[in-house]
């Protein structure tokens, strides 16, 4: 499968150049592309759509997913206009947008994430206005405990509990922690029908 390419370096896309001397999202000219690409919550779609899928899917495919997260339906309950008018958009303008900048790999009938785009997953979580990031809290969480081990290792904190008790008390919240935002991503993961949050 070949993407859109601008001809130059054997075939490699601008962004997927700069990601090799970049290490990745340090560019700000990436992600001004990356932002463009994602200003449109249709591309979106796609790229998460892609993103769930193992390897590469037929563009009608994406276009139902895309056209049912957008209604607010399911694949089978999206009617042929509905799909119809997002298979034409794809096909037209965002597959070829997305491939010029190297997110996707697209050859007029399928579609598949390229190699830097897992470098740029970062944007698409998208965290409700009300909520934190999963990064904000662990950070939040490793501070507290630096805090609190520091307090008792000192001996300024009432020790109801030995230093090793309060360590282990943190080693479990951090396991738990982690086993619910695995339990999260998966079950996110497995709502393929549900739209995604944008």
């Amino acid at each position: 499968m070949s993407s859109k390419i601008d001809g130059s370096d054997n075939g490699r896309t601008a962004l997927q150049r700069r990601s090799d001397t970049n290490d990745g999202l340090t560019g700000s000219d990436d992600r001004e592309e990356i932002f463009t690409i994602l200003s449109n919550s249709r591309r979106r779609y796609a790229w998460r759509c892609c993103r769930d899928a193992d390897g590469a899917m037929e563009l009608g495919d994406v276009a139902e997913q895309v056209a049912a997260w957008e209604n607010d339906k399911s694949v089978e309950t999206i009617t042929s206009d509905e799909r119809k008018r997002v298979y034409t958009s794809l096909q037209q303008t965002h597959l070829p947008k997305m491939a010029d900048v190297g997110i996707v790999e697209f050859d007029g009938s399928t579609v598949e994430l390229s190699d830097v785009a897992g470098d740029y997953d970062v944007f698409l979580d998208i965290v409700p206005e009300d909520d934190i990031s999963w990064g904000e809290y662990y950070l939040g969480l490793s501070g507290l405990s630096g805090v609190l081990l520091a307090l008792v290792w000192a001996g300024i904190y009432p020790s109801v509990l030995p230093p090793l008790g309060w360590a282990t008390i943190l080693v479990v919240v951090f396991g738990l922690s982690a086993a619910f935002h695995t339990y999260r991503s998966k079950k996110r993961k497995l709502r393929r029908e549900n739209p995604p949050e944008l």
